[in-house]
């Protein structure tokens, strides 16, 4: 269970500048029907924290096995380096996928209406039982459906 100011704190720690409530539980999407089942049985899945920051998409990856939060960055992606970015409804999920000029990234969301049940969740809850994942859905995901628009205008 990580504090999402425990997640700022990290990010701010590394260089990078937060946007506040802008912060979602994701952990790659599942390349096929196999992949999908090992992943369900939770045998091979790691979460990260997607903090949207004032120029660009980070994650901050969970412990596999103890589910605390690392104190790192694993990756960075610039509003810059971004071509395109859409987000779907797969099944309980979405998948968000991010373009860039020399990739394709997948990452899978766990709805918010589950989230109770599910890992976002429990690494998104408080001590006082407030499940910051949920709370912060609609408006990252939002945000991040505004990016291609936004650099394309120069906004960002």
């Amino acid at each position: 269970m990580a504090k999402e100011a425990k997640v700022w704190e990290v990010i701010k720690n590394a260089g990078y500048e937060p946007i506040e409530n802008k912060s979602i539980i994701v952990s790659y999407a599942p390349e096929n029907l196999s992949d999908a089942i090992v992943k369900f049985l939770g045998l091979d899945n790691q979460f990260f924290v997607l903090q949207i920051c004032r120029d660009e998409l980070v994650l901050v990856p969970f412990g596999r096995f103890s589910m605390e939060l690392k104190r790192e960055v694993t990756l960075s992606i610039p509003f810059s380096e971004i071509k395109g970015l859409e987000i779907s409804e797969k099944g309980l999920n979405y998948h968000l996928t991010i373009r860039t000029k020399d990739d394709v990234i997948t990452l899978s969301v766990q709805q918010k209406e589950l989230s109770a049940l599910r890992t976002s969740g429990f690494l998104g809850t408080t001590m006082l039982g407030g499940n910051w994942h949920s709370r912060n859905m609609d408006g990252t995901l939002k945000m991040l459906k505004e990016i291609p628009s936004k650099l394309q205008e120069n906004v960002i």
